[in-house]
């Protein structure tokens, strides 16, 4: 890295680069996180005095020092961000911040969308982003005292998914169900949704959502700015709830949501454990349904997954709808296995 004596922003590429921005950070008390794709420096002389990544549409790793903070600096780091988010396609972007720099980021042309006080706050780029979502969902409301609701990856769709949605379209007049849009899962997104379509497909009363921009994903949520790491499950699940409450609920007039046991991951447990304390405080009630099994064993995509790389797909069937064992063995589905199949190999 060579350094001039003026002030300027460089591209991080390099290890020692990337080291220099993660030592950086921690002295600010934030971390680089490992799925940042662009990451940029503002150098004074041979010091960084600040920086700021990209992952997809979402900025984060932003710091100045703190003799630096208020002289413009954040902003030129951001609008370098943006620009290079542009260029890639990605224009509706999003921060998470602390709380208290909303003021920061208003000024750079975001708007909140929820926040969970002294912890994180959501901001995006367009004055309309979260509202222009619940225009279109209002469209699929339906009538009725019964509204319920789920929300599933269907990585990929099995029958304890199928299960769940039966038993929720038995119980009730209407059931939304929201698939998280975020593609870090083995099965793309619209994969995932159109697999739940081909399952519920049976049922009249089910409606599917596209979870876009607004159901976050553990996966995404990022928390190089959270000291405490053992807040970080507990802070994505109360501001996912806070932007499911204070917006998708009212939009459809949901009442109910159906969520399936968790006996193995920590963070879906305590995901489930906080919805049962935020969600009825608003009048939904939180029904956790007993995970389904076949020949005495849970059905989970994760245990589907784990099969596939296996070559054992003959043996995942049992806990697959004929729908998704369908697409499977097709050539699109084919093509996903293989490739999960050659990056399990490379791990």
């Amino acid at each position: 890295m060579s350094y001039f004596s003026e002030e300027r922003i460089i591209e991080v590429k390099t290890d020692s680069e990337k080291n220099m921005v993660s030592n950086f950070l921690k002295e600010q008390g934030l971390s680089l996180e490992d799925d940042v794709e662009y990451t940029v420096a503002l150098l004074k002389n041979d010091t960084i005095i600040g920086t700021g990544s990209l992952n997809g549409r979402i900025l984060k790793c932003i710091a100045v020092v703190p003799e630096f903070q208020g002289t413009g600096i954040s902003n030129k780091i951001v609008s370098r961000l943006v620009s290079e988010a542009y260029f890639r396609g990605n224009t509706h972007l999003f921060i998470y911040t602390k709380p208290k720099n909303e003021f920061l980021f208003s000024d750079m042309g975001f708007y909140k969308i929820a926040e969970v006080s002294d912890r994180v706050c959501l901001m995006e780029n367009k004055s309309n982003g979260i509202q222009s979502y619940v225009k279109e969902l209002v469209k699929y409301k339906k009538e009725g005292s019964k509204i319920a609701t789920i929300v599933m990856n269907c990585n990929p769709f099995t029958l304890g998914h199928q299960y769940i949605i039966e038993k929720a379209s038995a119980e009730n007049d209407i059931v939304h169900v929201f698939i998280v849009w975020e593609d870090r899962s083995s099965f793309p997104s619209e994969i995932r949704y159109r697999l739940a379509k081909e399952g519920t497909k049976h049922l009249s009363n089910v409606i599917l959502h596209k979870g876009k921009d607004y159901i976050i994903s553990n996966a995404t949520f990022p928390s190089y700015f959270l000291k405490e790491k053992s807040d970080v499950a507990e802070t994505h699940a109360r501001l996912d709830l806070e932007i499911f409450k204070e917006y998708i609920v009212p939009a459809l007039k949901i009442n109910k949501r159906y969520i399936g046991e968790e006996p193995y991951c920590a963070v879906t447990k305590k995901y489930n454990e906080i919805m049962k304390i935020v969600l009825p405080a608003v009048g939904v009630e939180v029904e956790e349904i007993k995970r389904s099994s076949v020949e005495g064993e849970y059905i989970s995509a994760s245990m589907v997954r784990k099969l596939i790389v296996s070559k054992k797909l003959s043996e995942a069937k049992k806990f697959l709808p004929m729908t998704t064992y369908n697409f499977l063995i097709s050539q699109e589905g084919l093509k996903i296995i293989n490739n999960m199949i050659d990056l399990n190999a490379k791990h």
